[in-house]
């Protein structure tokens, strides 16, 4: 049986990562890949944003592959891109089953399959051993949906109702799925910020305890965090090391360092394999100390990556990040002091804040001083407390799924408009990456350049009129 898995054409998988030069691979697709394989499979990938292929050239490997089976990966903002592709494949072959997976699929699977008569099955939460059951019941018995209803984990329609089979349990033991099949993949394509390096992506961790309002992760991974053992880390890392020639190793994880133990005794498996890698890896500001972020650095860390959100403590505690202002400027310090790299996200546009709230913000970014700041607007992704806030108080005025990249306002506030985020997101990467002195400390590096041109991304083509308007 031959199995397609797809990442759609069109639009990126995340507009933000496209514009700050990150391509990342679809580690989802690749894990159920893999299984697939261990169990008999014959698999193909096609990354099509990071192959920049278009939905003709799509069409075209689709043809000379001729699957038996489609599946499909969709962010929100892709979600319509699958609805296309699903309609030219079933014009290619009407018969061929076509799977979607995803967040987005996950918490609005009525919603999918109500507007696409071409999506079969959605696949809810984690996706390898759902799929991997899925494709045993269709090899065998077709799309019989009194078989189908035997798969935990997928929704479909049934006489023109909505079907869901129920929860699927968490996969407790990680260390038992084989690694991404990373020989689909076009390895030699992925970047971070646009440098010329081979990299490769890993992730070490499921799951986030902490929910916050605006992140999807703890309600499409769960709440309970589980991880890899460390072996099974460094044995990838070190795999990919020698097959892919590779140094730079970039962590997916939303946050590697919740166990202080884990990292410590990683920290020394990379020392006595003598892995000599550089990594990066997302970190919380209540999860460092001068101990840690200094064997962090020495051992081969480039840069961490803290969410900070915020400067004003009313909306990290709204928001539910359970960490204090001063918490996030102790961090950044310590980075500082070892002569470390780091990145914070600042979130704009949450709807109780005011503009001075969001200035203030702004302002302690450039006070932070990380190597790099991410600004984004508050985005109510399906699935998470802010969308149903923003349902709630009818604050949701676009409702076009594209829209939903973290970079296009789509809520507003209690006392501002979108058009005002807009103008305040342009201000955000003016002000930090243009200031007097950033311009005077970088300009003769090679970095200015990258930033440069990650930051016009970012701002064209639809934020240029806004910054006209602002000077």
């Amino acid at each position: 049986m031959k199995v397609l898995l797809l990442a759609p054409p069109g639009l990126e998988r995340l507009e933000i990562c496209q514009s700050i030069g990150v391509r990342a691979p679809p580690l989802g697709l690749a894990y159920i890949a893999s299984i697939l394989e261990h169990n008999g499979y014959k698999v193909k990938i096609i990354d099509s944003p990071t192959l920049d292929f278009d939905l003709k050239r799509v069409i075209l490997e689709i043809k000379m592959f001729k699957p038996d089976i489609v599946g499909l990966t969709a962010l929100t903002p892709t979600i319509y891109n699958a609805y296309e592709i699903a309609k030219y494949i079933k014009a290619i072959d009407k018969e061929v089953p076509i799977v979607v997976g995803g967040p987005h699929v996950t918490f609005m699977y009525k919603e999918v399959l109500s507007e696409s008569v071409n999506i079969d099955i959605t696949v809810i939460g984690e996706g390898e051993y759902t799929f991997l059951e899925l494709l045993n019941v269709i090899g065998k018995h077709g799309l019989n949906p009194n078989l189908l209803k035997s798969v935990k984990g997928i929704a479909f329609r049934d006489n023109g109702k909505i079907y869901f089979t129920g929860y699927r349990r968490l996969i407790a033991n990680l260390d038992s799925l084989p690694p991404p099949a990373r020989h689909l993949l076009p390895m030699d394509r992925y970047t971070v910020f646009d440098k010329p390096v081979r990299v490769v992506h890993v992730i070490a961790s499921r799951g986030c305890p902490y929910g916050c309002i605006y992140c999807s992760t703890s309600y499409f991974m769960g709440r309970l965090y589980r991880i890899r053992s460390v072996n099974s880390v460094l044995d990838e890392i070190e795999d990919v090391v020698y097959r892919y020639r590779v140094k730079n190793i970039v962590f997916v994880d939303d946050e590697l360092t919740i166990i202080r133990k884990w990292m410590i005794d990683f920290l020394n498996g990379l020392k006595e394999r003598r892995l000599d890698i550089c990594f990066t890896c997302g970190s919380r500001v209540d999860h460092v100390d001068r101990e840690l972020i200094s064997r962090m650095y020495s051992q081969g860390c480039s840069i961490i990556y803290f969410g900070v959100e915020s400067a004003n403590q009313k909306t990290l505690d709204q928001i539910g990040k359970k960490i204090t202002v001063q918490q996030i400027i102790n961090a950044f310090k310590l980075v500082r002091e070892v002569k470390g790299e780091s990145a914070g996200s600042f979130i704009l546009g949450l709807p109780w804040e005011t503009i001075e709230d969001m200035r203030r913000t702004i302002a302690f970014a450039s006070k932070l001083n990380p190597s790099y700041a991410q600004f984004t607007v508050a985005t109510p992704y399906p699935g998470t407390p802010l969308y149903m806030l923003a349902l709630k108080d009818n604050l949701i005025e676009d409702k076009n799924w594209s829209h939903y990249t973290t970079l296009i306002p789509v809520i507003r506030g209690y006392s501002f408009t979108r058009e005002q985020v807009s103008k305040l997101l342009v201000q955000a990467y003016i002000l930090f990456y243009f200031s007097p002195n950033r311009l005077f400390k970088e300009m003769e590096s090679r970095r200015f350049k990258l930033i440069t041109e990650m930051v016009m991304r970012i701002l064209k083509p639809r934020h240029l009129q806004i910054l006209k308007s602002t000077l």
